[in-house]
């Protein structure tokens, strides 16, 4: 089972010519740890998971996994998706026997599958991992919709702990009423978290977590404990997550990381192509 209330969706770090970075990825980690962070997400969207290939992937995984300063010391959640199932049912199978916390189980982009069809998706790579899963429904990226039904038909996994839905947070309200074993509804993102939370949403996966993790963690803890919240907590808390949010996210986190001295590079074109990126 997942402890943290809260993890952070980091991003994955590029050199200039596009080339995986895992150094600078695992010193963005580090220094999350140093500053109190108790969890991860490596390889999500915010990592731009569907433009590393499975060896980059099984790269970073090795890395993560590896590094003594991080296994153990926090929870490690690795992201797996792909537009082809065998891909996504081998990276699950490396991360089964490493030290990695659970997994995020996200849905192919572009190919449409039908629910039945993600619903066999998702109950193999979950078999593959032996992981706590987190059901990761996002149609805005990915152009698929995870229904209700398949939600509820994959709750009964053992192993599927949760659900990040960034789709029709309306779901969650319906979804609660339903499933009776403890499972946790992670927001996805920061931005209108108070409404999220009255709706049921009792987990974040956080962006906004990379440039202000003791912040995020204190304002979202606070939330769920229903401690009333002044306008001026209120309004720096919409200045922060605006300053992440606004524009092109990515540029702007991986910049905010440049600033701490920390070379996230760039993002993997298209992203950034059409700024002089300078990371």
């Amino acid at each position: 089972m997942l402890k943290a209330t809260v993890h952070i969706a980091v991003p994955t770090a590029f050199h200039r010519d596009e080339s995986l970075n895992v150094e600078a990825t695992l010193a963005h980690i580090q220094d999350l740890h140093r500053q109190g962070a108790q969890s991860v997400l490596v390889s999500g969207s915010t990592g731009e998971q569907h433009s590393m290939n499975l060896e980059e992937k099984l790269m970073l995984l090795q890395a993560v996994t590896e590094d003594q300063r991080l296994c153990g010391r926090m929870e490690i959640i690795f992201g797996v998706a792909s537009i082809r199932e065998t891909e996504a049912v081998k990276l699950a199978a490396a991360i089964r026997g490493t030290g990695v916390a659970g997994i995020l189980l996200g849905y192919p982009p572009y190919i449409l599958p039908s629910q039945a069809e993600a619903v066999r998706y998702s109950e193999k790579i979950a078999e593959a991992s032996n992981k706590p899963v987190i059901l990761y429904n996002n149609p805005r990226r990915t152009g698929f919709d995870l229904s209700v039904d398949a939600i509820l038909q994959l709750s009964r996994l053992e192993q599927v702990i949760g659900i990040k839905e960034a789709g029709d947070p309306s779901k969650v309200e319906f979804l609660r009423s339903k499933i009776d074993k403890e499972f946790y509804y992670y927001a996805g993102g920061d931005t209108g978290l108070e409404d999220k939370v009255k709706l049921g949403f009792n987990r974040l996966s956080s962006m906004a977590g990379n440039v202000y993790p003791v912040e995020i963690a204190n304002w979202f803890g606070k939330l769920l404990s229903g401690e009333p919240v002044t306008h001026a907590e209120r309004e720096q808390m919409s200045k922060r997550i605006d300053e992440v949010f606004s524009g092109a996210p990515l540029l702007h986190l991986k910049a905010a990381i440049q600033s701490k001295g920390i070379s996230m590079g760039i993002c993997r074109s298209p992203l950034g192509n059409s700024v002089d990126n300078i990371l």
